[in-house]
């Protein structure tokens, strides 16, 4: 009786294995060939689609995909975010479907502008905050400091530097961006996978929030009616505020490759405004594809505050809607410096 039902299982594994229409000897028989050269193509450019029929079925019928969007054999890029991304082909043949699957490079077909700054003022920033995030909210400024048994959450008058509210973070934490949207602060930590959320008149703690696919926590901002959410990478998340889902993501990339290290970010007239971890530098990104279609060298800056060996690099941008002008600062920096941004010529 063991004998018959060894073979039976045998037999029944290998029917399965043979019924498979994805499976076996057709799995290499199709591929999908690209105009993309070495697997990057341009946004300005129309990508062309053909299969690969290595053992000349007779084919039914094919159709493609771009991240899950059906497209033509020929289909123009302007509309498509940048990154990387999968093609799928979907083969239909002597009644079986097969699926080829190849990858592309989108890349922005402009290099990013290049722009500098004017001081306008200077004001006194307190030399012990290792600044993660940065951002005004009904004409005060609000600031997320980091290290463990460093972090906190402050309402700051920022002409005088002077800590008008603040909350320490338990020391498990180490604080990273914040953003503020209807009346809520919003506050990432680093590697803990967890945000908290402040009512931003009180500082009480509202509810606290676990992150999806982003594995870290490193800069936040908003657009008035979503969350931006960058982790370190390539990826800026965009999450629903109510339910703090990631419901989608952009890949930031210029005309070269992906730029990583997205670290505190601002939105600033559409725009996302980020600082490059280490770079000492912000990038201005489209929010819509993820092209850096700008960026802004702030090294400079960091040569005007005190000197000492705590000193880190820049971090904490906020664009103040009173005024008009941008706000920035480093990490254990000693000024906040309010600027205005113009082209280099």
């Amino acid at each position: 009786m063991n004998t018959f039902k060894h073979l039976l299982i045998i037999s029944l594994s290998a029917l399965i294995i043979s019924c498979g229409s994805n499976t076996g000897q057709n799995k290499s028989d199709f591929s999908i060939k690209t105009n993309a050269l070495k697997g990057d193509i341009s946004n300005n450019e129309t990508l062309n689609l053909s299969l690969e029929n290595k053992k000349s079925h007779k084919i039914d019928s094919v159709s493609y995909t771009l991240n899950e969007k059906k497209i033509n054999e020929t289909s123009p890029l302007e509309s498509f975010k940048l990154g990387k991304h999968t093609i799928e082909a979907t083969v239909y043949f002597n009644n079986e479907k097969h699926i080829a699957t190849s990858t592309i490079t989108i890349l922005n077909s402009e290099g990013p502008k290049v722009y500098t700054y004017n001081i306008i003022n200077e004001y006194p920033h307190d030399i012990t905050s290792y600044t993660q995030g940065l951002e005004f909210y009904k004409g005060n400024l609000y600031e997320s400091t980091g290290q463990r048994k460093e972090s906190k959450l402050r309402q700051v008058d920022y002409k005088t530097g002077e800590i008008v509210k603040n909350v320490n973070l338990a020391d498990a934490y180490f604080g990273e961006g914040l953003t503020v949207l209807n009346d809520k602060v919003y506050q990432l930590t680093w590697q803990a996978g967890t945000g908290f959320i402040y009512d931003v008149n009180t500082f009480e703690k509202l509810n606290s929030f676990k992150y999806g696919s982003s594995k870290e926590g490193w800069g936040i901002c908003n657009d008035s009616k979503k969350l931006y959410k960058s982790d370190g990478s390539e990826n800026i998340w965009i999450l629903n505020p109510e339910t703090l889902v990631e419901e989608d993501h952009i890949q930031v990339y210029t005309n070269k490759g992906k730029i990583v290290e997205i670290n505190e970010m601002e939105w600033i007239n559409g725009v996302i405004y980020a600082n490059r971890y280490q770079k000492d530098g912000v990038a201005l990104i489209n929010p819509k594809n993820g092209a850096v279609i700008g960026v802004i060298d702030f090294s400079p800056l960091k040569k005007l505050v005190t000197q000492h060996p705590g000193l880190d690099v820049l971090n904490g941008i906020a664009y103040n809607p009173d005024t008009k002008t941008i706000f920035v600062t480093g990490k254990r920096w000693d000024k906040l410096f309010e600027v205005e941004i113009i082209e280099k010529q």
